[in-house]
């Protein structure tokens, strides 16, 4: 029997990404810091990011006090 494995384990810092977007939508844009799909057209302008590093992102720059 193997030993049973953590949900995320294995992954980039615990975390699961999601798969790209499903065929036949438009083009996605990348994220700029990871360079995984986003959830916006590539015609987006401005500085994408993928869910995960908007919420990490959102996280730093958020007041502490």
């Amino acid at each position: 029997m193997e030993p049973s494995r953590a949900p995320g384990a294995g992954t980039r810092r615990g975390r699961r990404r999601a798969g790209p977007p499903a065929p036949g939508g438009p083009p996605y844009a990348e994220c700029v810091l990871c360079r995984e799909p986003t959830e916006y057209p590539e015609s987006t302008r401005g500085a994408t990011l993928c869910p995960v590093c908007a919420w990490q992102e959102a996280g730093r720059s958020a007041c502490s006090g």
